[in-house]
């Protein structure tokens, strides 16, 4: 039996989608992996373009994360605080510089992937 109330969602205009996948990619420098979260459970329905954006810009955030993890575990570590606080300064570079990059091929239109993402959710 079908819901009578039920509507798909609607999509989004290619200048909506351009934008939410820019937000989203900046949101990520500055609040992690949540904005990417948030946005991929609201808008992966509403279009390729955003699907795509939201979908790549939680996996890179939430293997920065577990790098970020890995990274303060060995800098709580006397002799391993040569190489933890070192991937944590990476972690941060990494977030900054190819979020940017991905906000840039949004906004243009662009498909991006991220290097170094491991792919929790496709």
């Amino acid at each position: 039996m079908t819901n009578p109330y039920y509507q798909p969602p609607q999509q989004l205009s290619p200048s909506d989608e351009k934008m939410w996948s820019t937000l989203v990619h900046v949101g990520g420098i500055f609040l992690s992996f949540l904005p990417a979260l948030i946005a991929y459970l609201v808008l992966k329905d509403r279009g390729p373009f955003v699907r795509h954006h939201t979908a790549t810009a939680l996996n890179f955030q939430l293997t920065m994360l577990l790098a970020g993890i890995v990274g303060s575990i060995l800098a709580s570590t006397f002799i391993l605080a040569l190489i933890g606080a070192p991937l944590l300064v990476l972690v941060f570079v990494l977030v900054v510089v190819f979020s940017i990059i991905a906000a840039v091929a949004s906004n243009n239109g662009q498909w991006y992937s991220y290097p170094l993402a491991i792919q929790f959710v496709k």
